[in-house]
């Protein structure tokens, strides 16, 4: 009797995303999961909106799962690698992953004449010590041929007085994704940035999207006439976690709609 060798099965790819429960990660957890990838996403202390940010995501036909995170505190990503990578232990039989999107953050206007020291503080730990260090201790777990996408902005080009201390840190974000690039190549390892312009979400009490006077100053400014709308970022995440995207690495994509150019 002759049998036939049964094909591997396909292996499904997963992504841990910070801030995944609200705004551009929310968009982007759901775009990852329509490219039949796996989610793992962080919130900050809306556990609900996470909770329905991973049903829906399970509506898709893929696993998500949500885990409290707060990007700002180093200390405690030792026991977040740990809770992660325990789960995918259990639920895959590896504790690794493929992708991971530092997308959680907070904004912070003011100018610098009024910055604080404490502001500045915080905004250094979440926006790039927490970037920094979260990829560290990821590195060992994502599997080699995958992918990490940095979140960073517009306002690294596009200057906007109030935004010093933001625009800076991400900045040093967007060069330390070019060294990621460069360190990692020999793991095949891509490193990108995605840098949005101006959108309306929640981000910064929701000033772009609520305060129409900002709205139509920004879509003045755009050359495609309005302002950005979440819809518009994570599909170009997800791209980036694509085996199309894979000649794309060391690369700032801004994500604009044309915004002062």
């Amino acid at each position: 009797m002759i049998t036939k060798n049964k094909p591997p099965a396909v292996r499904t790819e997963i992504a841990l995303i910070t801030g995944g429960s609200r705004g551009l990660g929310k968009n982007m957890s759901i775009a990852l999961a329509k490219k039949g990838i796996d989610v793992i996403l962080t919130y900050h202390s809306n556990q609900e909106a996470a909770n329905q940010v991973v049903s829906e995501i399970q509506s898709l036909g893929q696993k998500a799962v949500a885990f409290q995170l707060d990007t700002s505190k180093v200390k405690s990503f030792d026991t977040f690698i740990g809770q992660i990578t325990d789960y995918l232990q259990l639920q895959t039989g590896s504790p690794n992953f493929d992708f991971i999107i530092n997308n959680a953050g907070t904004g912070l206007y003011a100018p610098v004449a009024e910055v604080t020291e404490a502001q500045l503080d915080d905004i250094v730990n979440i926006h790039y010590k927490g970037v920094f260090f979260l990829i560290q201790k990821a590195l060992p777990f994502i599997n080699d041929n995958g992918a990490i996408i940095n979140i960073s902005s517009g306002l690294t080009r596009i200057i906007y007085p109030g935004s010093s201390v933001y625009g800076s840190l991400k900045a040093a974000v967007e060069i330390l994704t070019r060294y990621l690039a460069k360190e990692l190549g020999a793991r095949k390892i891509r490193a990108n940035v995605v840098a949005p312009g101006a959108i309306e979400t929640d981000f910064g009490g929701g000033r772009t999207r609520d305060n129409k006077e900002i709205n139509a100053h920004i879509a003045s400014l755009t050359a495609l006439g309005r302002v950005g709308l979440p819809a518009d970022i994570g599909g170009v995440v997800a791209f980036l976690c694509t085996p199309e995207s894979y000649w794309i690495n060391g690369q700032r994509i801004e994500v604009s709609g044309g915004q002062a150019l």
